[in-house]
């Protein structure tokens, strides 16, 4: 009975030995299997296109309005980075306003950080040159911010073009806005 549990013995750890040879193709280690299919990633930046944000900034001096010219917006916003979490908050600034107090800003692409996706952006009053009227209102969220919603596409430019504002500064402080 005894050469029988010997065989039997034998015969198990050789089919073990086999086993295990077999399964790790005689390396050691963990090794790719070559029979998986990798997804293909997609490479498109998450801001495929320009973003522009124009608007008007008026001074109110008692009972009249007129176009601020040389005021500056700044344009704030959150995105995520290519994991999924928010990165730190980012900001730019638009042109000097022209004699009709209209601002145009632009944000492209190719000045993301790389895997940055834009969650939100506010538009902001920023500067008055004016010492008679550097007071900002929150005249369609000129102090708190105006959210960035609906845009055009322009497809000639490639570009989503979002408008906020009219945006106002005052000469007096704590005055309301009928705007």
């Amino acid at each position: 009975m005894a050469p029988t549990s010997s065989y039997f013995a034998l015969f198990m750890s050789l089919s073990m030995v086999a086993a295990i040879a077999s399964a790790t193709d005689g390396r050691y280690g963990a090794h790719p299997n070559p029979n998986l299919v990798k997804p293909k990633l997609n490479k498109e930046k998450p801001l495929s296109t320009m973003i522009g944000v124009q608007g008007l900034v008026y001074c109110r001096s008692g009972p009249r309005h007129f176009p601020l010219e040389g005021a500056v917006i700044r344009i704030s916003c959150l995105a995520n980075d290519g994991y999924g979490y928010e990165t730190a908050p980012f900001s730019f600034l638009s042109e000097a306003t022209d004699a009709k107090g209209y601002f145009f800003a632009t944000l492209s692409p190719y000045e993301m950080q790389d895997n940055l996706k834009i969650k939100e952006c506010k538009a902001f009053l920023e500067l008055s040159p004016l010492e008679t009227c550097k007071i900002p209102t929150d005249a369609k969220q000129g102090i708190s911010g105006a959210l960035l919603a609906s845009y055009h596409y322009l497809r000639d430019k490639k570009m989503k073009l979002f408008t906020v504002g009219p945006f106002v500064y005052t000469s007096a402080p704590n005055s309301g806005s009928n705007y």
